[in-house]
């Protein structure tokens, strides 16, 4: 493996803390509140560096809003038209309107709906009733904030429990799935791989980070076994495959490779 992507290694075997996304998310939000101090308090030299740089980044953002948005195109009609016009209408243009899109727009439309074709685009959601079972707790069993994820569900190798007094969600050992039979559709073979992660479930954001595995979850694969590899030439570790089956019932994970 070369040198440089232990990290990314690191990141396919492991995964992610489960608050990862949210940590990100409230990263991105507070950047505003810090650019907004920075232009509040700096002075002197720094603050002409910052605004110069401020003020190319936003010529930037308005460089993109304009390739992006919709434009009213103006077409001029035909000067010498087939059939003779009054001479009162000899002078005005017939302009037509089109309405055009950028061709920004068109390829991330169409990179957007390659990325998220998945064999099931839409599945139901599933209910906090049917997901969880309240634990009773207490010296009087009177208090209820415990929880008992009733689904299947994904842990990674090194996860470990917190203290029971501090556990909100139980997630029982018999639930626990670690492999996945995925098929691979150019191949048309189905092998036995083991997850990596669970990256998106339709229901819930908070059924992602429990790594709850219901029909139609996003989950990441290992699939170094199938020796796939890139255009440069390196070995593919993670694949992204959707669970095609109701688990609970089937007692297996089913899922199918994106390509």
């Amino acid at each position: 493996m070369p040198q440089n992507e232990y990290m990314e290694k690191h990141r396919k075997e492991h995964g992610r803390r489960l608050d990862h996304e949210e940590r990100v998310r409230k990263r991105e939000a507070r950047e505003a509140h810090t650019i907004s101090a920075k232009a509040t308090n700096l002075r002197g030299f720094k603050a002409k560096m910052f605004q110069q740089e401020r003020h190319k980044h936003k010529i930037q953002l308005r460089k993109q809003i304009k390739a992006l948005e919709e434009k009213n195109v103006q077409s001029a009609g035909d000067k010498d038209p087939s059939q003779p016009l009054p001479s009162y209408l000899l002078d005005r243009n017939n302009p037509t309107q089109a309405k055009s899109l950028s061709s920004a727009i068109k390829n991330r439309r169409a990179e957007k709906s390659a990325r998220y074709s998945v064999p099931i685009p839409k599945v139901s959601g599933e209910s906090e009733e049917d997901m969880f079972k309240v634990i009773a707790t207490g010296k009087r069993r009177n208090k209820g904030w415990k929880r008992m994820v009733t689904k299947p569900t994904f842990v990674g190798p090194d996860f470990t429990r917190r203290p029971v007094k501090y556990e909100r969600f139980i997630r029982p050992m018999g639930l626990r799935y670690k492999v996945a039979n995925v098929t691979h559709k150019d191949l048309a073979i189905t092998t036995q791989l083991p997850i990596i992660s669970v990256k998106k479930n339709p229901s819930q954001p908070l059924y992602t980070q429990l790594g709850v595995l219901t029909r139609g979850t996003i989950i990441e694969v290992n699939v170094s076994e199938l020796g796939l590899t890139t255009a440069g030439g390196k070995v593919v570790w993670g694949r992204y495959a959707q669970i095609t089956n109701n688990v609970e019932n089937d007692g297996c994970v089913n899922a199918v490779l994106l390509t």
